[in-house]
């Protein structure tokens, strides 16, 4: 195989109460990278659209990701990179971690897939690592292996694939400022009352068991963040009128998607989702901001080949 072209989703972290542990892929929103094998050794990045990053392969988080997988071969060729950005960066919907998965998985294809999905985790881990200054996989893993993932541990890479009911679809709306991953986490408490964190543990044990048994009424009930959301809705143009507007409108639950400023909201199946975008987007179109909507059913499969070219 001489060049492949991926589809690299968008992933929602955290999902209310599962900060740094818990989160699902996007279907239809992604970026889409072309990659090359060359005959001169190392990574190259020749063109990147629809994002100012940089072009160095040292400083861009899809070539980070990718040099963490060939640390472990001695190739006597290289890569080049086109990258199409379809998510915006810091929008809080996996930009970095679309890069990153998007890299690990179409070289692993280029170099005849020594390593599994899953196995792919720690190398796209780098990247994001990169990106967010943190360790966490929580958009790394739904957007490699599709569906929910939980992550146990971030360092283990003890990640597990959750079922879902096939009716649950979410809106994404997106007020299009940008805001850094990083600063989103420098602004959170250290300490935490014991209290939040009992709701909050209760709250991530109901959730899973919902999905696992398809109980609506469980995930809405469960789908509440008493430790990150207090302090980063505020960096969120009108976000608790949006999240009102949300459950409001039919929402089964509905908080920050990733860092921001992203709000996600699910709801049972997609009239429902399709009439909570609406009443969102007249809260948001009244704010001098530009911004976007997005509904979508659950990605099961993740990252994907679009298409690929075999040497002649």
């Amino acid at each position: 195989m001489k060049s492949i072209k991926v589809f690299c989703p968008a992933s929602v972290a955290n999902v209310s109460c599962g900060f740094d542990v818990l989160g699902f892929c996007l279907d239809g929103i992604g970026d889409e990278m072309k990659i090359t094998k060359t005959a001169n050794k190392g990574l190259v990045i020749s063109k990147i659209t629809g994002a100012d990053l940089p072009l160095d392969p040292n400083k861009n988080v899809a070539t980070i990701a990718a040099s963490a997988i060939l640390k472990n071969f001695n190739l006597d060729y290289g890569f080049d990179f086109e990258i199409k950005k379809n998510i915006k960066p810091g929008s809080g919907i996996g930009s970095s971690a679309a890069s990153a998965t998007g890299a690990v998985y179409g070289v692993n294809k280029l170099i005849g897939t020594p390593f599994k999905r899953k196995e792919l985790i720690k190398f796209a881990l780098e990247g994001e690592k990169y990106a967010s200054k943190a360790e966490h996989a929580d958009n790394i893993a739904p957007a490699l292996l599709g569906g929910f993932s939980l992550v146990r541990c971030n360092k283990t890479f003890d990640i597990i694939k959750l079922p879902y009911p096939e009716k649950l679809y979410t809106t994404i709306l997106h007020p299009e400022i940008e805001l850094k991953t990083s600063h989103a986490r420098s602004i959170l408490k250290k300490a935490i009352p014991l209290n939040d964190v009992v709701r909050q543990s209760g709250n991530l044990a109901a959730l899973i068991s919902a999905l696992y048994t398809n109980n609506y009424d469980l995930i809405s009930k469960s789908l509440k963040d008493y430790i990150i959301e207090p302090y980063r809705s505020k960096l969120i143009p009108e976000f608790d009128l949006l999240k009102k507007t949300a459950l409001n409108s039919g929402a089964l639950g509905s908080g920050i998607a990733g860092s921001g400023p992203s709000i996600f909201a699910l709801s049972k199946g997609r009239e429902i989702a399709e009439n909570v975008g609406k009443e969102m987007k007249k809260i948001v179109s009244k704010l001098p901001i530009k911004h976007k909507v997005y509904i979508s059913k659950i990605n099961q499969k993740g990252v994907k080949v679009i298409w690929y070219q075999w040497i002649i």
